[in-house]
């Protein structure tokens, strides 16, 4: 066995702390970013908001001040020991400035200044398992029942559903708890829980939890005497009940003209009870679970008006305040610079405040280098998409890839990415996500290159404009958009109408 060197070299590349903090900087949407810029200034004591807003006129020049700010920024963070000879030497000049308009401007001027006294209301929500557990507390119930309760209402899932064994549940009350029950005591207690609102919820598959809907119609009904007696076996909801029961499998595949057949229905009666099963909620819990999402705002990044048939964009930057250098650690360079004599604390001291200073700079123009690649990024989408920003049709996106947008700009492919994945533009035909923009190309028969979203808009008009009794099947949508020039094939056309969560032809049929 010989031993032998060799010589291998590599080209690496790595990112400084700057550019990383910059790309973490450019995921942050406009929502979040005042809470990072919070985080900075409690680290960083030298960082600070103006409390006097700049005006407009002043803007070019607190950005020309900023720039005198930002030649000092120390390229390296790490701490290092203090050197006495090196400190005696520092000139601290360049950290002194009396001017107080050397600030950063975040504001924008599109948008008027918010009233901070203002006082937004907050809705009080009320989860899935504190609604349940409040109808809990109302029945009359032994300790051992109760627990049995609580354990069902915990293992409930988000949409309502009980999909664990009961096996499972008595489980855990046996290792939990210390309670040792059957599955018989679970069914009882679970039967009652079963009859709390929202109708349907703790049922264990979609079948149980329309039963349970449908016979809380029933009674419902009954107590308010809109049944009528003499036409009992026509009543839609008892219909309804018995095609769930009897014909549910029939029903999931849509097969109506069979229930119609085998229970000897008119049209109008198989309607009926038809109608009495979609209006029901195959999601009892996800109304209640989803309350706070519903409950969210999309705040945009961008703005695209129209004034006078020209397109302006405007950056949200309501969320980033005005930031300055603290006025103290100014305060205390210059006493020190007054000093005849420093000893190896103050010198220290000077240092760690020189630190704090260059780390405050850094940030403001981490800042404002976000927001300038924010503004470049969606000018470039808005070149390339203006026909849609002014018309808001579909059919006018453009294709576009993240290579064209890094090629027009002049950045990275990856921010590029990262600003199109989190960041939303308000136009005056609605929110979108920037990411929306972006889709590959599909060649026509006359060899145009054109948006896929554009053939999914096409596809939808398809599906939309369709005889309900008789819907299209993939190969004739397949048909009809070859027809129209697009040259395109049935599984892509199978997979465009998944996309767009469209079911296939059987199951979009109606009577």
């Amino acid at each position: 066995m010989s031993l032998g060197q060799s010589l291998q070299q590599r080209q690496l590349q790595r990112l400084s702390p700057q550019q990383i903090q910059l790309m973490k900087l450019l995921q942050i949407p406009s929502a979040q970013i005042e809470q990072r810029i919070k985080e900075e200034m409690e680290e960083n004591p030298a960082l600070e908001m103006n409390a006097d807003l700049i005006d407009t006129d002043t803007a070019s020049a607190a950005d020309d001040l900023n720039d005198e700010f930002l030649q000092g920024v120390n390229e390296e963070e790490e701490a290092v020991p203090v050197d006495e000879h090196e400190m005696s030497n520092e000139d601290l000049n360049e950290y002194n400035y009396d001017d107080d308009v050397a600030d950063y401007k975040t504001k924008d001027d599109y948008y008027p200044e918010l009233d901070n006294d203002v006082v937004i209301p907050i809705k009080a929500e009320v989860s899935l398992n504190e609604l349940l557990i409040n109808q809990l507390n109302m029945l009359a119930l032994d300790e051992t029942a109760f627990k049995i309760a609580e354990q069902i209402i915990g293992s409930l899932e988000d949409d309502g559903y009980l999909r664990r064994a009961l096996t499972s549940i008595a489980d855990d009350l046996a290792f939990k708890q210390s309670m040792w029950v059957d599955e018989k005591d679970i069914e009882k207690v679970l039967l009652q829980v079963q009859q709390f609102d929202p109708a349907g919820i703790a049922a264990r598959d979609l079948q149980e939890c329309l039963l349970l809907q449908l016979k809380r119609k029933q009674a419902d009904a009954r107590m308010t005497n809109s049944v009528d007696a003499n036409h009992a076996s026509l009543d839609p909801i008892k219909l309804a009940i018995v095609v769930i029961e009897k014909y549910f499998e029939e029903f999931t595949r849509k097969h109506y003209d069979k229930i119609q057949k085998s229970l000897h229905l008119n049209e109008i009666e198989i309607k009926g009870a038809l109608q009495q099963i979609l209006n029901l909620n195959p999601r009892p819990g996800a109304d209640t679970h989803e309350s706070h999402t519903s409950e969210m705002y999309i705040i945009p990044d961008f703005t695209v008006v129209i004034n006078n048939g020209i397109v302006e964009l405007s950056l949200n930057n309501r969320n980033a305040p005005p930031l300055i250098i603290s006025d103290d650690y100014k305060m205390m360079l210059k006493e020190y610079e007054r000093g005849k004599k420093q000893d190896k604390s103050q010198k220290e001291a000077v240092f760690f405040i020189k630190q704090k200073i260059d780390a405050a700079k850094w940030f403001i123009e981490m800042i404002q280098q976000r927001q300038q690649t924010l503004l470049k990024t969606m000018k470039a989408i808005l070149a390339h998409q203006q026909n849609f920003f002014t018309t808001g049709d579909t059919t006018q996106l453009r294709p576009m890839i993240l290579k064209d947008i890094a090629a027009a700009t002049g950045l990275d492919v990856s921010t590029v990415s990262r600003v199109a994945n989190s960041k939303y533009v308000l136009t005056e035909f609605g929110t979108y996500l920037l990411k929306y923009f972006f889709s590959e190309s599909l060649t026509t028969d006359s060899g145009e290159e054109v948006s896929t979203k554009e053939v999914k808009a096409i596809l939808l008009e398809f599906i939309q404009q369709e005889d309900k009794h008789k819907p299209l099947s993939d190969d004739e949508l397949t048909h009809q958009l070859q027809q129209r020039g697009y040259n395109i094939a049935r599984r892509t056309v199978a997979k465009y109408r998944e996309q767009l969560n469209i079911p296939v032809a059987r199951l979009r049929k109606e009577l």
